[in-house]
């Protein structure tokens, strides 16, 4: 494959036959060669990147021949060359200081070798902003939807990708409108004519990466590039040096009418370390550019330059006029101006065609590819990017969680639910029948049985069936469930808040049913209620009481009948001390046993009240818990992943400062 100047002749006027190489016959006519037929019968861009060959200048303009036609007498040079061949798969492209023109290109039919090329390394705050987002995706995954962290995701792929490849090389990608001159930029930028310009639109169809050192192959190949549009600049000792380690990318319009090539500028501009935005002085102004583009774009400014170009066409001062109207316009975009030795965007002012301002801008890009900081910036601006959007889901500026208050009034909503309060004085009452039965007279004893027994069912006050309990009951553990879901949800963050009710609504699946079952079997205690010590005391006074009267009865009945002697004093004696000591008794049974009974009673209730409570808790009260302390956990990592890291270092020549102009 022959690449050869448009004029057909060389630098000295002598006509240009190197790619037309023939040999003469017999009969005077000229012949191609075996070679020169095969490298005019391949194109020039598709045999480079399907095979994976490199394209090699020869200074002297003398071809050289490939595989079993070259003689034996090149080897040495053979393996000069090779020696000095590019190994990247780019096709080469060297222009001479005497002629100032383009030269012709030789194939040389070379596998590309591999580099070995430092990886990428960030730093600390970094590293840890990364691994923050990471453990918060995960902790996030059964909570948020895939498309929520889908952007998340995209930027820890893209920063663990990123650092796998060189860390010596910065990937500079030229963005900008239709008829905005990035083209020409870029052409201007590499010294040689590389990317097609002209008045027909669109112009570039597709990304060209131009690198200006070795071993950006992978990097590259990261961003979809083929081998037939990478290209190699100018190559003259300045220029190497002031810009090695640069790959400039020259991306399609980003107002393309072919929607391809707006999606294939997109896709590259998310892959590249920095950006250049070109702008004209009729659209730098443009709603899509702003709108699109650089608003959302506001944080990755300190990678950012925002360049004026084709000042040639305005006059006076018009120039500088525009100029402060963009910066004005940035300035409202949120974008960062680096100004005052602040880090933040580069805006200059400069015209592709003509070459002014084209050496401020090498020297600026010299010194901004030499910091080695541009990758790791970006990661940093993705990150915030990535954290900004997740703020809906994470941020709250209100204190969450439950407090003791709102847990003591789901305990006491259980507790009415299951009946407590009803439960203790249940219990009390129970206890002071025991003490009746045990210290009451036998006479109202007695009489209370009878009333009992003789009394008729009308005429009582109608109670509730069972059934309207449990139904009244359940409606109050399903009201607590709500409210107890509502305050610990409130203030949380939409998906948050869902996950906190979801948790409390699961929870009070069937806990109606299991207080229940803990109201029958925490209830009232089975069989009688335990006994003071001074019970036995008052049994026996209550039958000594009695005991009286019949004495004193038996005595009177004795004397009526004529059994004993008259005496009317003593057995009367007997049956007051008898009918007036028995009540006295009771009554004094029944005022020392309100408190014992009151204890019993209030004791049975805290029981149950606590059984109602640790069921509440096992199966509301902690997957709440649960759901809010996954909360904070993912709030602590998305507060790490929102502190401010420097940029990474690549080695001992690293810059971690600002880029200022």
């Amino acid at each position: 494959m022959a690449l050869r100047p448009s004029s057909g002749e060389d630098a000295s006027g002598r006509k240009d036959t190197r790619s037309r190489k023939r040999k003469s016959g017999s009969d005077g006519t000229p012949r191609r060669t075996e070679s020169s037929d095969r490298a005019a019968t391949s194109g020039r861009g598709n045999t480079s990147s399907r095979n994976g060959i490199h394209a090699r200048v020869i200074p002297s303009g003398r071809e050289v021949p490939s595989g079993r036609d070259r003689p034996t007498r090149d080897v040495p040079s053979r393996r000069r060359e090779a020696e000095d061949a590019w190994d990247d798969g780019l096709i080469a492209r060297r222009v001479t200081e005497a002629s100032g023109g383009e030269q012709a290109a030789v194939v040389e039919t070379r596998p590309s070798g591999s580099q070995n090329v430092t990886p990428l390394s960030y730093d600390g705050p970094l590293r840890s902003r990364l691994d923050a987002m990471r453990e918060l995706v995960g902790l996030s995954r059964t909570r948020l939807d895939s498309k929520t962290l889908a952007e998340a995701g995209r930027v820890l792929d893209e920063a663990a990708a990123r650092r796998q490849l060189s860390g010596q090389h910065t990937v500079v990608g030229i963005a900008g409108a239709t008829g905005s001159g990035k083209s020409q930029l870029f052409n201007a930028l590499a010294g040689v004519a590389i990317s097609e310009t002209g008045v027909r639109r669109p112009t570039t169809a597709a990304p060209i990466a131009c690198s200006w050192s070795d071993g950006a192959a992978t990097l590259i190949d990261r961003l979809g590039i083929p081998g037939r549009l990478r290209r190699r600049p100018l190559q003259s000792p300045e220029a190497e040096e002031q810009l090695r380690g640069l790959v400039l990318v020259d991306l399609p319009d980003l107002d393309s009418a072919a929607v391809q090539h707006r999606e294939q500028a997109e896709r590259v501009l998310a892959l590249v370390d920095a950006i250049i935005w070109v702008v004209d002085p009729e659209k730098y102004a443009d709603a899509v550019l702003h709108e699109r583009y650089l608003r959302p774009m506001a944080g990755h400014a300190e990678v950012m330059f925002v360049v004026l170009n084709q000042v040639d066409r305005l006059p006076g001062e018009a120039a500088d006029q525009v100029l402060d109207d963009l910066r004005r316009l940035l300035d409202e975009d949120g974008v960062a101006l680096g100004e005052y030795g602040e880090p933040g965007a580069t805006v200059l002012a400069l015209s592709a065609l003509t070459g002014e301002g084209i050496a401020e801008l090498r020297e600026m890009l010299g010194e901004f590819v030499a910091e080695r900081g541009a990758a790791a910036r970006r990661i940093s601006a993705d990150l915030d990017a990535a954290a900004s959007g997740l703020w809906p889901v994470y941020a709250t500026r209100r204190r969450t969680g439950l407090s003791e208050q709102a847990r003591d009034e789901f305990s006491a909503r259980l507790a009415d639910a299951v009946g407590a309060t009803a439960a203790g004085e249940a219990a009390e009452r129970a206890w002071l029948r025991n003490a009746n039965r045990a210290c009451g007279t036998p006479w109202l004893r007695l009489w209370r049985w009878y009333q009992d027994r003789s009394e008729p069912p009308t005429g009582r006050m109608t109670l509730r069936t069972q059934a309207d309990e449990q139904a009244t009951a359940r409606q109050r553990v399903e009201q607590a469930v709500r409210t107890v879901a509502d305050r610990a949800s409130a203030g949380l963050p939409a998906p948050w808040a869902q996950a906190v009710r979801e948790a409390a609504a699961r929870g009070s699946q069937g806990l109606p049913e299991a207080l229940d079952e803990l109201a029958s079997r925490t209830g009232l205690p089975p069989g009688r209620p335990p006994r003071p010590g001074w019970w036995p005391a008052a049994v026996m006074v209550q039958a000594a009481m009695t005991l009286l009267q019949v004495v004193g009865g038996l005595w009177l009945v004795g004397q009526i009948v004529g059994v004993m002697s008259p005496n009317l004093g003593v057995p009367v004696l007997l049956m007051v001390s008898g009918i007036i000591g028995g009540p006295l008794v009771e009554w004094s049974c029944k005022m020392a046993a309100k408190g014992p009974a009151r204890r019993y009673g209030l004791e049975a209730e805290r029981s149950l009240r606590e059984a109602a409570a640790g069921c509440g808790r096992a199966r509301v009260l902690d997957p709440v818990a649960a759901e809010l302390l996954r909360y904070r956990e993912v709030r602590e990592q998305y507060g790490r992943v929102l502190t401010t890291g420097t940029g990474a270092g690549t080695g001992a020549g690293a810059g971690a400062g600002a880029r200022t102009r």
